[in-house]
């Protein structure tokens, strides 16, 4: 199994200044290489203390000049809030820059602080994300992008630098409702494999976006990428302790940034499934929903740490993953011997395990 590693610049209430979250996330970054892990990871996100990375194509071509044979991934490029040909333009940059070391991951974003700092209508996301996901991915594919649509009208321009190799197989997307996992099934592109739901949700979900994909591709969809927070400590206890405290912390962070309490979520079209959260935060209080979000993160011992990630193979069949391991303002000695112990313990074995393929049914 391949194993990375993702940074994402959390500074909930500012507790640092954003220069030291930086220069502490960033040095969390250049061990990756050194420790094993290999893919580096970085996220998309604006104008609040949930992670400060607006351009994630910057922060990895950052890594790609300090970095030898990491691959370098996108967890997301949020492709409503771009231009898709300038995307296509960077994605191709970065790929060159790296010698063909990039993992493009898109998404189409949640949070309405977001939208409205962009100055774009949640409603219309789902629309816009579908033309600019086949303006870019048609795009890498061909070397240029032309493409007429509702909100996409792009006369046919080359991208420069030429697109080398294909990103087929190693283009992925986001998606939790089905709905979604069916459109990227319909383009063709791999599912990232975020745990926040119930395990026997997500395998249904990845059963019937593997059916659409096989039957629209005419070949089997590529395993997916899992991304788990993630806390290791010789002490089970202590990682319990820790885990309750800056997992379940990084939950709140969520919900202050994406306002699940809200409850406006559900009369947006496109994002009716998400507003079931607020429905399920009433119904079950927030220290259950903390404790199941916990639960379905990896943490504890380095052998109870394998083993959690075993699970999620279990019911997902990914072939990598990648680990989160600061996050909610977490020391940052915690976050690096958590690194460093999972480096050491736990990242050989899954690289010796070998995924098992799954069964189209």
């Amino acid at each position: 199994m391949h194993v990375g590693m993702a940074t994402i610049f959390q500074n909930p209430h500012q507790q640092l200044s954003d220069y030291q979250v930086y220069r502490k996330e960033l040095h969390l970054a250049d061990q990756a290489e050194p420790l094993g892990y290999q893919s580096i990871w970085g996220v998309e996100h604006h104008f609040t203390d949930y992670t400060l990375c607006p351009d994630v194509l910057q922060f990895l071509s950052y890594m790609a000049g300090r970095t030898e044979r990491a691959k370098l991934g996108s967890a997301v490029v949020v492709l409503p809030w771009h231009d898709p040909l300038r995307v296509a333009e960077e994605v191709s940059m970065l790929d060159q820059l790296s010698g063909g070391r990039a993992i493009l991951g898109i998404g189409r974003g949640l949070a309405r602080v977001e939208y409205q700092g962009f100055r774009l209508d949640m409603a219309e996301s789902r629309a816009r994300f579908l033309e600019s996901a086949e303006c870019l991915l048609s795009g890498l594919k061909k070397g240029y992008c032309e493409y007429q649509g509702q909100f996409i009208n792009q006369p046919r321009r080359d991208i420069r630098p030429q697109p080398s190799k294909t990103f087929r197989g190693r283009t992925y997307a986001a998606a939790i409702s089905p709905e979604s996992s069916r459109i990227m099934a319909e383009l063709g592109v791999g599912m990232l494999v975020i745990p926040q739901k119930p395990w026997e949700e997500v395998s249904q979900d990845l059963q019937g976006y593997r059916q659409v994909y096989l039957k629209v591709n005419q070949e089997e969809a590529p395993p997916p990428i899992a991304v788990a927070w993630t806390f290791c400590h010789e002490d089970g206890e202590r990682a319990y302790q820790m885990a309750r405290r800056y997992i379940g912390g990084y939950w709140q962070t969520v919900m202050d940034h994406y306002e699940f309490k809200a409850d406006h979520l559900k009369d947006i079209p496109g994002y009716e499934y998400y507003g079931k959260i607020t429905e399920k935060l009433v119904k079950y209080g927030d220290d259950r929903v903390v404790d199941f979000f916990v639960n379905l993160q990896v943490w504890g011992t380095p052998e109870q740490c394998y083993q959690k990630a075993l699970d999620i193979h279990r019911w997902t069949g990914n072939d990598h993953y990648v680990g989160v391991f600061s996050y909610a303002a977490m020391p940052y000695e915690e976050a690096e011997g958590s690194m460093k112990l999972f480096a050491r313990e736990v990242l050989p074995a899954l690289q010796r395990f070998e995924p098992r393929p799954v069964e189209v049914g």
